[in-house]
């Protein structure tokens, strides 16, 4: 089978291709440009100019042919969705959306283009029979990332990691004589290259509105310059005010931010939009039980969904949750298998 693979110039991704090649598969290369570069050495994408260079280095190293292929304008266009959620108050997780529209999107068009029956990526996520599950490396899982790809691509989708550990995949690029083996993971997002994300929020678009800290009875605590610079749940950068406080609430129109103690951040019910489906889409009405991811690294907590039309889902937790941000995905399990997930609101 001729397999398109992702390479993203790192370890996962590089061996990822090995082992497809090992299992027999033609395999191609290709490396997506962001277009972003940092405005000095310290200031890096992990889409670099060194990325690229590393990713055509293994897919050398392997035998196979290898594309770089530039996205600049979409990743623009999710650099500017970015900053706009920013401005309203709400905390985008571009990763979702990268993967959703421009990795997998895109790998699928390119897969077209030559030839290939499938795409293949380094995430850490397991597919059996059209279905998706958790990585065996719970501690590596990237499915919460990866809940908006198309049911009806999961066929033609591969992770050749999804059963390994992080170590045993280290161990198996060193012992190919892979480059990438050693070298670091980009933890950050890929276009925010000075660390510090209200750079691209305000230089596409201007900063969010300023205003006023305040507390639940609208007490004016503080001020501040600009929305964009906060997150719920958030305690760095507010006012002391002898007790610890966090970011409750955040009103993108007036530019007020609510403060809180932690006891007050905890919610039972969430409402999620824009639900995908990689199970069978429940009809409107339907009252499902399942664990939920509103972050990333959290272990899911027992949930009942209800579900509405036009994507809307009702999430009432077994025991409240911390910190539901709106514009985080939340993510539904039933055991290992991705059920789906939307967009916290």
């Amino acid at each position: 089978m001729r397999v398109l693979a992702a390479l993203s110039g790192g370890v996962d991704s590089s061996v990822a291709a090995l082992l497809l090649r090992e299992q027999g598969h033609e395999v191609v290369g290709v490396f997506m440009r962001n277009g972003v570069a940092g405005k000095s050495a310290q200031e890096k994408s992990c889409c670099s100019a060194s990325d690229a260079r590393d990713a055509a280095v293994v897919a050398d190293r392997l035998g196979i042919p290898f594309y770089a292929v530039d996205y600049a304008a979409e990743f623009g266009a999710l650099m500017d969705h970015f900053a706009a959620e920013y401005r309203r108050g709400r905390t985008p997780n571009p990763c979702v959306l990268c993967n959703t529209q421009l990795k997998f999107g895109q790998l699928f068009a390119l897969a077209a283009d030559v030839g290939a029956e499938a795409v293949a990526t380094g995430h850490y996520a397991r597919v059996e029979d059209g279905v998706m599950r958790t990585a065996v490396d719970l501690d590596k899982d990237q499915t919460y990332y990866l809940f908006g790809i198309d049911r009806a691509a999961l066929q033609r989708t591969r992770f050749p990691l999804g059963g390994m550990k992080k170590a045993e995949v280290r161990e198996r690029a060193a012992a190919a004589g892979l480059p990438t083996a050693a070298k670091a993971e980009s933890m950050e997002i890929c276009f925010v290259t000075s660390g510090d994300y209200r750079d691209v929020v305000r230089s596409r678009g201007g900063g969010g509105q300023p205003g006023r800290f305040v507390d639940a009875a609208g007490r004016e605590l503080g001020r501040h310059d600009g929305v964009d610079g906060f997150t719920i749940g958030q305690r760095r950068g507010l006012p002391a005010l002898g007790t610890p406080h966090y970011v409750a609430a955040i009103d993108a129109a007036s530019g007020d931010v609510l403060l809180a103690t932690r006891d007050h951040l905890a919610r039972a019910v969430a409402v999620v939009r824009g639900a995908s489906w990689l199970a069978p889409e429940p009809p409107p009405g339907s009252v499902l039980a399942a664990s939920v991811k509103v972050r990333a690294r959290q272990t899911p907590v027992a949930a009942e969904l209800r579900v509405a039309a036009g994507g809307l889902v009702e999430v009432g937790f077994a025991v409240p949750v911390q910190a539901i941000t709106p514009g985080q995905a939340a993510v539904f399990y039933d055991g290992d298998r991705v059920l789906g997930g939307g967009w916290l609101d």
